[in-house]
């Protein structure tokens, strides 16, 4: 049995991991699935910084005692998991990022994606009212859930909360993760376009930021929600070489 603590990327909360977790559950495994402070529905996005969701995942294994931990981290999600990482280390058994960002020192994400992203969340904070970002419908669409049905592609949308510009905006302290010594696994979805071909194409970029060769996972960059079997498989495997 292994202890799994899983956490959502931007938009989303722990209700997205419950198709996995429930599969993980059901091969002996503890699971546990984490909303993140500003990503509630109803919390309002201009109360809480980056800062804050480290404190919440370091202090989520501390007050639960967890220990041998598998910390699992999918998209912006990379960035708590990596803050929480450098707090307690003590408490985990590995690391594994799903087409996740890998933070450079003193690099915030708005910095860390294509220009045109990052105007669009700029321009889509200055908008909002509270400092947030929604995704248009079509840019979810076309490059979050293209592969994903189309009755699916909706419902999932409509479940999405807004994401705090300041997690997109601050930068945080990443010494290297190898000096943990803590094992690494990278997830890559093999039809995941939220970070489009090329220059900041998840791929090999993040990998390389982790001295690890990425394992392919198929599907979009919802598959870990919409074909959980999939990614479930492929979580295992990485289990089995650690």
């Amino acid at each position: 049995m292994e202890t799994y603590v899983l956490v959502p990327g931007a938009w989303h909360g722990a209700w997205s991991w419950r198709p996995v977790a429930h599969r993980l559950r059901a091969r002996g495994h503890r699971v546990f699935a984490l909303t993140l402070p500003g990503l509630d529905d109803g919390d309002d996005p201009r109360r809480f910084e980056l800062a804050d969701t480290v404190d919440f995942v370091a202090g989520f294994l501390d007050a639960n005692d967890l220990t041998d931990v598998t910390l699992v981290g999918h998209s912006w999600g990379g960035y708590p998991v990596f803050g929480a990482a450098h707090r307690v280390p003590r408490r985990l058994r590995r690391l594994v990022f799903h087409n996740a960002f890998v933070p450079q020192d003193g690099v915030p994400l708005v910095d860390d994606v294509p220009p045109g992203h990052a105007a669009l969340f700029r321009q889509l904070a200055r908008e909002s009212g509270d400092h947030s970002v929604v995704l248009p419908y079509q840019v979810w669409q076309d490059a979050f859930a293209q592969e994903t049905p189309e009755p699916a592609r909706k419902l999932l949308y409509d479940l999405l909360v807004p994401q705090p510009m300041s997690y997109f905006e601050q930068p945080m302290d990443a010494p290297a993760l190898s000096s943990l010594g803590l094992p690494v696994s990278y997830l890559a979805g093999e039809a995941d376009l939220a970070m489009p071909p090329g220059e900041y194409a998840w791929c090999p970029r993040f990998p390389d930021r982790l001295g690890v060769e990425p394992s392919e996972v198929p599907g979009d960059h919802e598959a870990f929600l919409t074909r959980p079997d999939a990614f479930v498989a492929v979580l295992e495997k990485e289990r089995q070489k650690s």
